[in-house]
């Protein structure tokens, strides 16, 4: 068996709420080979979905959309990088100040 990394993304189905939202998530999958890892990674992406009530008591559903990402792990060591991706915002300081908020990270004024 192999360890595989899966990038799930879901949506937020409700009736409230002005922005749409979408949760993307990192899975680790088990499996014998790619082909079924992409398979495994997708059936779980819908059992995963779940029916929820916000506070305003208005029902709503994390609806899974897709299976982004398998990527295959190899040994997992101190440091490994499991995940990358590459942005290309268009507005550089709007992404480092969205960054700033999610992490508390400060970018150097240089």
């Amino acid at each position: 068996m192999k360890w595989y990394l899966a990038k799930f993304v879901y949506q937020k189905v409700s009736g409230s709420g002005p922005t749409p939202q979408f949760d993307e998530q990192l899975r680790l999958i088990k499996a014998e080979e790619y082909q079924w890892a992409c398979e495994k990674a997708s059936i779980l992406g819908r059992l995963f979905e779940c029916d929820f009530t916000n506070k305003k008591d208005d029902p709503g559903k994390w609806k899974f959309v897709s299976v982004v990402d398998v990527l295959p792990m190899g040994l997992l060591q101190d440091g490994e990088e499991i995940y990358s991706t590459i942005e290309q915002p268009k507005d550089v300081t709007d992404y480092l100040n969205r960054i700033k908020v999610k992490s508390g990270w400060q970018p150097s004024n240089e």
